[in-house]
């Protein structure tokens, strides 16, 4: 299980349609919230599914879990 935090920037393998493949976490759980940062559109992916789609962590949150 990879740690993602709300506010997290990762880069996914594929890229999005308007052709980014950054992307920022909004939300954690189950299922995650993530926003692209080219055109804004945010999406619902499974965790399974995204972990293995992320190629990197580009940038931890700065605020740390409570």
């Amino acid at each position: 299980m990879i740690p993602l935090q709300v506010g997290d920037i990762i880069r996914l393998r594929k890229p999005h349609p308007c052709g980014n493949t950054d992307w920022k976490v909004m939300r954690t759980g189950m299922d995650f919230r993530i926003q692209c940062l080219g055109c804004q559109h945010q999406a619902w992916i499974p965790r399974i599914k995204l972990e293995r789609q992320i190629k990197e962590i580009l940038q931890k949150s700065e605020n740390p879990p409570s």
